[in-house]
């Protein structure tokens, strides 16, 4: 068990990112692709926020990657372009979720979103 930190530390922000990606990294019969994507998309957006309340900047509750990284260019940061391509995770927030709005994913899909939302959490730690 990670050492708990109150929510408004950016540590345990990035606790619940990477429990995420455990989470993510499952494997087992009758676990959909998609559900593992949902958990490396919330890794990912649970990391960017831990990098924002780290520098102090307040945001949304939303689910949208991209409009947390502009938070984080707004006040000067820069962001590498491989996290600029997880915005590609946002899709799995919402439309991956449930039947029949979106196509089933495959592993290639799935490979490449558990590399970025890594490539994310490793990044934030790097800065928390």
């Amino acid at each position: 068990m990670p050492i708990r930190y109150p929510p408004d530390d950016p540590r345990e922000w990035l606790n619940r990112a990477r429990s995420n990606l455990v989470l993510a990294r499952a494997s087992g019969e009758g676990i959909y692709l998609e559900d593992l994507c949902f958990n490396l998309q919330q890794a990912a957006e649970k990391a960017i926020k831990a990098l924002l309340i780290k520098h102090g900047v307040a945001f949304p509750y939303v689910h949208d990657i991209g409009e947390l990284l502009i938070l984080f260019e707004d006040i000067g940061q820069s962001v590498p372009e491989i996290i600029r391509q997880s915005v590609r995770l946002t899709r799995f927030a919402v439309f991956t979720r449930y039947p029949s709005l979106a196509a089933p994913m495959g592993h290639e899909e799935y490979r490449e979103a558990l590399e970025l939302a890594e490539a994310v959490v490793r990044w934030v730690e790097e800065q928390v």
